[in-house]
């Protein structure tokens, strides 16, 4: 875990090395202090008889100051050059772990949540960074403290120094076994974040839904429970972590008892300590008071940072199941399609299949309609084609090559597809069309959303093609959310086009005038058309009727009307249903 998050320090090395460096020269001069004041106060104050040595006084001042300006010089330097380290190595870590989501098929996405994702890039990413910041610092400068310290308060008096090795290791085993139990609460604690997010995101983007059937109460319900939860689990993990602070003042404070206690009487009655000692000691006893302190918050902080880097590093660890071969095919050479014994089940091994015995031949240029109840894995379908999703078994083929032989991004640049759930961007119209093509001139635009009969509500737009559309196009109505996003597909100038159900909030008529302009404008590009009306697929050139996951029948509309219960029960309802 640790190699695969110190992949993402890169350019950011040199200082991550730095700063330690910095710390350990801070450290030095700090242990230097306490024997330097030794010094000055026997040989100088207490030297000379009892009347003082002045130019002892003198000397021992001198090295003092240049202990502490490079002291404060070194702790600046490294204050800077971590506070850098940890933000690029943070920014590196958010970049890195973007880039793996961008590449993920649908499957890998649909192990993680969009929240537990939007967690893992936020808040588990901030408290690795901070951990990371702690680390080159406070992890450095804090132990190199405690040795250093120890080592002269050996070299002080032997006797001393030997208090504080008895409580040092009481105060590592307590830390520990309060690691053992806090850990496992923040795991859990951190989870529970991933359900606070997606109730607070489902809420607020579905607000007009809550406010329409009055769920106010309910909503708040469910985001009390989920809070309570969090509170409940960091309430017990920081109880058991306030053992930390009394356990720790316990050993260091009980330390310096025993210090002064033990001191004042070799200066007494022994005469093996002397008072400039003594106060030398009591230096590196609070050194170490001070630097437990910090060892302690080190321990509360990678502990919490450790469930957030486990976190990290699973969307880090997570491969993609869909790649380009090497060698791939790059052009797609026409949009015919033929399906070879296709099975696909969500889950590998699993034996659940979607799709089942799936065999069909559509030549380039066609018109499809796909039809089929709820559950009937229409969507399910057409997301094999440009690998949205893989093939369990058999095989697709895409201008007569397997899609497994081309380069991914060569096979979806030819397949455009309006998805059943599709997504309108934050910006204008333009900057959402362009995401079909870059470099779109106005006229592409333009001609692309006539044939998807979205230009004429475009042009009654105060700001014409440069409107502004919020996020998820919750500024413009269903239907036209639709038919910017057919026009956004269209851009692509494809080989085959997918629209699925994506007519739905579309009237009649428009939606007729949408399929005639595909016949005219576009007769060359293969259009797989799946509708729940009837009337939107019945003048293709054959349509697909979807069972169980599996095709029930094939055939032009007066061809199923006469061989298909499925499709003639479907035709009647709709067309009664449309009569009464």
């Amino acid at each position: 875990m640790i190699k695969k998050l110190l992949h993402s320090v890169r350019e950011f090395k040199l200082v991550s090395i730095l700063t330690p460096i910095f710390m350990v020269g801070e450290v030095i001069m700090e242990v230097i202090i306490p024997i330097l004041m030794e010094k000055l106060v026997d040989d100088g104050i207490n030297g000379g008889g009892g009347a003082g040595d002045m130019t002892v006084i003198l000397i021992m001042g001198a090295a003092l100051t240049v202990c502490c300006i490079v002291s404060l010089f070194a702790g600046f330097a490294g204050a800077k050059t971590g506070a850098k380290a940890s933000m690029g190595f943070a920014r590196n870590l958010r970049k890195d772990m973007y880039y793996k989501i961008q590449g993920y098929s649908f499957s890998n996405i649909d192990k993680f949540s969009t929240a537990s994702l939007v967690t893992r890039l936020t808040t588990d990413v901030t408290r690795v960074q901070d951990a990371y910041q702690m680390i080159l610092r406070i992890a450095v400068r804090a132990p190199m403290m405690l040795i250093f310290s120890l080592i002269m308060a050996f070299i002080v008096n032997a006797q001393l120094a030997l208090v504080f090795l008895i409580a040092i290791p009481i105060l590592g085993i307590g830390l520990f076994a309060i690691m053992k139990v806090v850990h496992p609460v923040f795991e859990r604690v951190f989870k529970r974040y991933d359900t606070l997010n997606n109730v607070v995101q489902e809420n607020v983007s579905g607000m007009r839904v809550v406010k329409a059937f009055v769920r106010e109460d309910y909503e708040i319900e469910k985001f009390k429970t989920i809070s309570g939860d969090i509170y409940k689990d960091f309430t017990f993990a920081e109880k058991v972590l306030a053992f930390n602070s009394p356990l720790m003042q316990f050993c260091a404070y009980g330390g310096m008892i025993a210090i002064s206690w033990i001191g004042a009487n070799l200066i007494v009655f022994d005469g093996g300590l002397t008072t400039g000692g003594l106060m030398a000691m009591m230096t590196y006893a609070m050194q170490i008071l001070i630097n437990l302190m910090m060892l302690s918050m080190i321990f509360v902080m990678v502990t919490m940072s450790r469930a957030s880097a486990e976190r990290i590093c699973e969307v880090l660890d997570e491969e993609s199941d869909i790649t380009s071969p090497e060698n791939a095919v790059t052009t797609v050479a026409d949009g015919s399609i033929e399906f070879r014994n296709v099975k696909f089940e969500y889950k590998k091994g699993s034996g659940k299949y979607a799709l089942s015995d799936i065999d069909i031949r559509i030549k380039s240029g066609e018109t499809i309609g796909i039809i089929g109840g709820t559950g009937s894995s229409k969507s399910t379908l057409v997301q094999l084609i440009p690998r949205l999703y893989d093939v369990s078994e058999g095989s697709i083929l895409v201008g007569g090559r397997d899609v497994r032989e081309y380069d991914i991004e060569a096979l979806r640049d030819s397949v455009a597809m309006v998805l059943q759930k599709n997504t309108l961007f934050s910006g204008t119209i333009k900057d959402n069309l362009q995401w079909g093509k870059l470099d779109a001139t106005d006229e592409e635009m333009i001609t692309a959303c006539k044939l998807a009969q979205a230009d004429g509500f475009i042009q009654d737009f105060p700001e014409k093609y440069d409107t502004y559309i919020e996020q998820d196009g919750t500024n413009v109505s269903g239907g036209q959310k639709q038919r910017l996003c057919i026009a956004r597909a269209l851009m692509k100038h494809p080989k085959i086009l997918i629209l699925d159900d994506s007519t739905s909030a579309v009237d009649t008529a428009t939606d007729a005038k949408i399929r005639k302009a595909f016949r005219e404008e576009i007769p060359d590009v293969t259009k797989l058309i799946i509708a729940q009306r009837i009337t939107s697929v019945m003048d293709a050139d054959r349509i697909i009727v979807l069972d169980g996951g599996k095709v029930a029948d094939i055939g032009t509309h007066d061809e199923l009307m006469a061989s298909s219960p499925i499709y003639r029960e479907v035709y009647e309802s709709q067309q009664k249903g449309s009569e009464e």
